[in-house]
């Protein structure tokens, strides 16, 4: 006996006795087909439960997407987290696809073995008779022969079959004869290809069942119904091809087996979604939200494949990836993920070329990053327009001595060191002021070998970070923040600028993240401030904007009516006009905090919404995050319930200007290394880092 035959044992039993019952093959298959299905019914239970799992899940998931866009790896990651955190198995929904096709071979077994399975002959008189009449044993269907020898006549009870008792035969030779396979006028261990004529009814019921399965569960079925138009359209077309295979090539009964499994699936899930109904347990507003949020998200900015500035974009791609190959002996890239981020680069770049003749490499993703702009003015810096996929791809296979970038998770997701020369020293600058321990992922810089401190702050969580983690240590550069002092500079400017009306500018700049002001308490705001006495600018965050864009819109349809002169949304995020003019800013989490205080001298108000903490793991190491700490320093903290007060809030920061002044000088002091010429301190940590990996090739 083979796995199929033991497999068989208890399906053949379930078989017999629904034949037995029933005294007609066909209603046999039928109640069969039934039977299978209550006795899987929690299985079935289990599944609905799991599906309706995954789909409570999904606003979280399509959360996930809209936060991480592109991080196919963290996206994964934290998909898993939550998979564990509610017990979902996404396995699960591959059993009803393996219990259907194990019972479909099943079924395909016994009713081209009905002498074993329905009449109990063993499998040697099986072989004997078949071997007396010279009918292969091999051939899938040679049983079936022998039920039609008994039944024409050819093999009776009188048959003398050496090795088979006389007795077998006569059983046989009564039952099988009277063994009816008819079915609605349809015989069925015809193959519809052997006869055509009628029997093609038959494919074209199998594969119109199996429509009307995929048709109601896309309707329907908790799980399927989330399910994009690809894959919904996909298993259709799927299984009404495989529904039309087995109807054209195996008996009608198997064909009705299937037809009537399909039929039986469609009730079940009707009564399933009866009994545990989805609606009791999943947020389909939420769901439709989080929906929306990623549409738009993918819709924001989203290449078209077909046009001209696509195509010559790849064309630019592959020219300056090939002559970035070329290039030997590259002493220092520059890797920049988006157009905005050359301003964290741009005084160190240039202490760089002003100290020496070092040629400038500058790896970006944005095609219209103003590096080639700058290039054409300074022929020492090199662009490159590489995308974000094909960058994952470089940077394993990239050579140099030193690599620069303020991305950070470098190993941890699809941006890697290289493979090819472990010796490149990865160097970190950052793009903001704030801790690296929470504000971070955990393990966000491990793999670096250098990171770029802006101050005492950063320092310390770093060495506290390798000493709880047991870690190499790494080169601490003390560096500072270049783009603060050239805030500072544009703060100075703009106070000249300023013309003194009476009215206070409140600028409103929050965060994206999850319970941000737009999404918490954006209109108390701005029911507490507007009045002649203020003039409210709210700038969204930009990437609020583009996983948000709906939410951006509505929020500012809802406004259309209110004085512009009073109350403005600004969209235009290449100005930082507001950040230097505002008296005052209303933040939650941002990190435009730090460089609204540090720039302009003046205090900010912080609404305690939910924390942003990308490293939960934070408290390990000890230290007090600076975005905890500066709250009470450079401003005050307040609850999202004390909105309502802002306006008594904001007149004593007013009131008390230059004693915050003061604050904010000396915090700046304390917080930020190099203050007005950081970008000279990391010129000369490179050049001279530079300087004895040369020394030491020789």
């Amino acid at each position: 006996m083979d796995i199929m035959d033991y497999m068989c044992i208890p399906l053949g039993y379930l078989m017999k006795w629904c034949w037995l019952l029933v005294k007609d093959y066909g209603l046999a298959i039928l109640l069969f087909t039934l039977a299978t299905k209550i006795v899987l019914l929690p299985v079935s239970i289990w599944i609905q439960k799991n599906s309706i799992q995954m789909v409570k899940l999904q606003p979280e998931i399509n959360q996930l997407k809209v936060k991480n866009h592109g991080n196919t790896d963290l996206i994964a990651e934290e998909q898993l987290k939550l998979f564990k955190r509610e017990h979902y198995h996404p396995m699960l929904s591959m059993i009803p696809l393996i219990l259907q096709i194990v019972l479909l071979l099943g079924v395909v077994h016994i009713i081209y073995h009905p002498l074993t399975y329905l009449f109990g002959v063993s499998s040697s008189d099986v072989r004997a008779i078949a071997e007396y009449l010279g009918v292969n044993t091999s051939s899938s269907s040679f049983q079936l022969a022998l039920v039609e020898a008994f039944q024409t006549g050819e093999l009776n009870a009188q048959t003398v079959v050496a090795g088979v008792d006389p007795a077998v035969m006569a059983r046989l030779s009564s039952k099988v004869g009277a063994f009816d396979l008819h079915f609605l006028g349809l015989h069925l261990s015809t193959v519809p290809t052997d006869t055509w004529g009628w029997y093609t009814i038959v494919p074209i019921l199998a594969g119109a069942s199996s429509w009307l399965l995929c048709h109601t569960q896309n309707l329907s079925n908790v799980l399927q119904h989330e399910q994009g138009k690809l894959n919904k359209y996909g298993i259709m077309a799927i299984s009404i091809a495989l529904s039309l295979y087995l109807g054209l090539g195996v008996p009608i009964g198997i064909a009705l087996y299937w037809i009537a499994s399909n039929l039986f699936s469609i009730v079940q899930m009707y009564l399933l979604n009866v009994a545990i109904n989805p609606k009791k347990y999943v947020d389909y507003e939420a769901l439709e939200e989080s929906r929306i949020a990623l549409a738009n998200m993918k819709a924001f900015g989203q290449e078209d494949k077909k046009s001209e500035a696509y195509r010559a974009n790849k064309q630019r791609e592959k020219a300056d990836l090939k002559r970035f190959k070329k290039i030997v002996n590259k002493h220092v890239v520059f890797y920049s993920e988006k157009g905005g981020f050359y301003k964290y680069y741009k005084d160190l770049i240039a202490e760089l070329l002003a100290r020496s003749n070092l040629s400038i490499h500058y790896i970006t993703n944005d095609p219209n990053d103003v590096i080639f702009e700058v290039a054409k003015e300074q022929p020492r810096i090199k662009p490159y327009y590489v995308s974000l996929k094909k960058t994952a791809t470089l940077m394993m296979l990239i050579e140099t001595d030193m690599f620069v970038m303020t991305t950070p998770d470098l190993n941890k997701y699809y941006l890697k060191r290289s493979f090819i020369k472990s010796d490149i020293e990865y160097v970190y600058v950052p793009h903001d002021m704030m801790s690296v321990h929470m504000s971070f992922r955990e393990g966000a810089f491990d793999a670096f070998d250098t990171v770029f401190c802006v101050g005492p702050h950063v320092e310390k969580e770093l060495r506290e970070i390798e000493k709880v983690y047991n870690l190499k240590a790494k080169t601490l550069v003390r560096f500072g923040y270049p783009l603060a002092d050239m805030l500072e500079e544009e703060g100075r400017k703009a106070n000249a600028e300023k013309t003194e009306t009476g009215v206070k500018e409140v600028l409103i700049a929050p965060s994206w993240q999850e319970d941000n002001l737009l999404d918490s308490c954006i209109d108390d705001i701005i029911k507490a401030l507007y009045s002649d006495e203020y003039k409210i600018i709210v700038r969204p965050h930009p990437e609020y904007v583009k996983r948000f864009g709906s939410a951006m819109d509505e929020l500012i349809k809802r406004y259309a009516d209110y004085d512009e002169n009073k109350l403005s949304f600004e969209m235009n995020f290449s100005k930082n006009k507001s950040i230097y003019s505002s008296d005052v800013l209303i933040t939650d989490w941002s990190g435009v905090a730090t460089e609204f205080c540090f720039a302009t001298k003046r205090p900010a108000v912080f609404v305690n919404t939910k924390m942003k903490c990308p490293n939960p793991n934070y408290t390990k190491i000890g230290l007090t995050p600076v975005e905890i700490s500066l709250r009470n320093q450079i401003g005050v903290a307040i609850d999202k319930e004390d909105v309502c007060n802002l306006a008594e809030t904001l007149r004593g920061l007013f009131d008390n200007a230059e004693h915050y002044r003061e604050i904010i000088e000396e915090t700046e002091k304390n917080h930020v290394f190099n203050h007005g010429c950081a970008a000279k301190a990391g010129a000369e940590y490179i050049l001279h880092a530079l300087s004895q990996k040369k020394k030491n090739k020789k």
